[in-house]
């Protein structure tokens, strides 16, 4: 693995408001219009990667851009504008369960013949595919972890306790060798993908970039702690099987042990978390502040939805034969299309 602790380059536009936010970020001209964020698709590429921008400013930043840009406070306004965006959609759109108990019993069921994205990449995926999907997970597995870390000073007693367990695992339970997201860079690195932090952010798709700004959106606000929970309960209680299936993609596929490793650590680590959030994460929360249950409910809700589209998107270009990505990877690898 290479250890490039270096800022990312800004990415390309997508559009009026991504291009805005960008002139901004190198003083290079002004913020977007009100007008212009009210017209942009609040799923679509222009919006989703002016939103992500703005938040990768509380990660790492970007080459050139003044760390300063964090917390001005005409950025902060205008993302604030472009969250409202999303959150409406989101609230609008998004399926939610009539509880709590309900939303957990729903992901706690494996269908007998599943048709999702590791389903498939078990299946019948090929290892091109394998590599746009680790390119498009990059966003968020090369920074694993953070953003959930924004609640852990908005909880308290046994819910903190836990969240930090289960944080401290993700965080290779204090060896860097084993920090999850250094485990998924030696997987990349497996797959023939730079490793480099934001180096796919160009060639994600906007469903990419909405998975990972949701996490950045609940963690960034207290008032979202709850839906924050609910997404880290929605991805730990799933991640076990659907990472058992793609470590079985990569062994079928012939990629290397690494990128194997990540997979098979996560079957092992997240059957165990599951337990933890669900008995201590979501039990202490919510003995603690009960009212919390329905954003609860929606943050695993909106996890589902959003997941949903990016499968959609994936699947639906693997199986025309074209590339998911943006921008498609160099062809290393023998049938990539």
């Amino acid at each position: 693995m290479r250890h490039d602790h270096r800022e990312p380059e800004l990415p390309p536009a997508r559009g009026p408001v991504s291009a805005a936010v960008t002139a901004y970020l190198r003083d290079a001209g002004p913020l977007p219009r009100a007008e212009e964020i009210g017209g942009a698709a609040a799923y679509g590429d222009d919006l989703q990667l002016a939103l992500y921008l703005c938040y990768e400013l509380h990660y790492r930043g970007f080459a050139g851009v003044d760390a300063r840009r964090e917390w001005d406070p005409e950025l902060l306004r205008i993302r604030s504008a472009l969250e409202h965006r999303f959150l409406s959609a989101l609230r609008a759109d998004t399926p939610v369960h009539d509880s709590l108990d309900d939303a957990l019993a729903a992901l706690l069921v494996e269908p007998v013949r599943g048709t999702g994205v590791s389903h498939y990449l078990r299946d019948e995926g090929t290892l091109w595919q394998l590599r746009e999907y680790a390119a498009q997970r990059s966003l968020y597995h090369l920074k694993e972890a953070d953003p959930h870390a924004w609640v852990l000073p908005r909880l308290w007693g046994r819910a903190k306790a836990a969240m930090a367990a289960v944080e401290f695992d993700e965080w290779g339970g204090g060896r860097a060798e084993r920090v999850h997201a250094r485990l998924f860079a030696d997987l990349m690195t497996d797959l023939g993908l730079d490793t480099a932090y934001g180096r796919y952010l160009d060639a994600a798709s906007a469903e990419a970039l909405a998975t990972v700004n949701l996490m950045s959106l609940f963690g960034l606000h207290r008032e979202l702690r709850g839906a924050l929970v609910g997404h880290f309960a929605a991805v730990e209680i799933t991640s076990s099987p659907g990472s058992r299936r793609l470590a079985e993609a990569l062994r079928r596929t012939g990629a290397g042990p690494a990128a194997q490793f990540f997979y098979d650590e996560h079957v092992e680590a997240d059957a165990v978390h599951e337990q933890v959030v669900r008995h201590d994460v979501l039990g202490g929360l919510l003995a603690e502040e009960p009212h919390l249950a329905a954003d609860v409910t929606f943050g695993i809700d909106a996890t589902g939805y959003l997941e949903d589209r990016l499968g959609a998107r994936l699947l639906a270009d693997w199986r025309a034969g074209r590339s998911s990505l943006r921008t498609p990877l160099a062809q290393e690898v023998t049938g990539a299309p």
